[in-house]
């Protein structure tokens, strides 16, 4: 997969970034690569963990081989998918990171996360999470039909019902309707605030990576 856009990154957020653009944006295995490149006893989100630190260890993961990726694609053919996407913005705009988790027969093949930008909105985040689930679903299955459970009113309204669409739509839009104009068959779902999203927890990682910097 390659490297998706985000708004405005610190030079070390961006790095991250680029690891797990590496990973295909499957988040634990990225942090745990990061994780074990730190020295010591450290980690990328451990309090003493300094930027320099960070950045050494990010530096020797994209200078090394690229990891093994290919068992990450769903081998149940033909099976209906669920895509479940979330955004997350802390400050709005702030810290933003977008999350997308792929189930198919109840279990997940795909959990992904990535940051969106440094003082990003909301709305910038769900569009940047459909996105990403998107782009996943495209490059490893090939399903018999997908529901999209989505939170976002604002993305639903542009998206699936003709709306005017938002100035945060622009690095997205195209790709999103390309991508499900291909599906053979594809429904959306609007999850209500109380439903369970298991695509939150990796946005929430995402702005959490996105406050990182500014080395």
């Amino acid at each position: 997969m390659d490297r998706l856009p985000t708004a405005t990154l610190s030079p070390l957020a961006s790095r991250v970034d680029a690891v797990l653009a590496l990973h295909e944006y499957e988040i634990r295995p990225a942090i745990d690569a990061i994780d074990a490149a730190v020295a010591g006893f450290g980690g990328l989100f451990d309090p003493e963990t300094t930027d320099g630190e960070i950045r050494t260890a990010v530096d020797e993961i994209l200078a090394g081989d690229p990891p093994s990726v290919g068992e990450r694609c769903c081998d149940s053919g033909g099976s209906d998918v669920v895509l479940y996407v979330d955004g997350s913005s802390r400050g709005n705009p702030g810290p933003a990171g977008a999350g997308a988790v792929l189930r198919a027969d109840g279990e997940s093949f795909a959990e992904l996360g990535r940051p969106v930008g440094s003082r990003a909105e909301n709305n910038t985040a769900e569009y940047a999470a459909l996105h990403l689930g998107l782009e996943a679903l495209v490059s490893r299955c090939d399903p018999t039909a997908v529901e999209i459970r989505i939170d976002s009113m604002t993305v639903i309204n542009d998206i699936w019902r003709d709306g005017d669409g938002v100035a945060a739509a622009a690095p997205y839009r195209p790709a999103i309707l390309d991508h499900l104009s291909a599906l053979s068959a594809c429904e959306w779902t609007h999850l209500a605030d109380h439903e369970p999203n298991p695509a939150d927890a990796r946005a929430a990682v995402g702005a959490d990576i996105a406050t990182l910097g500014p080395g």
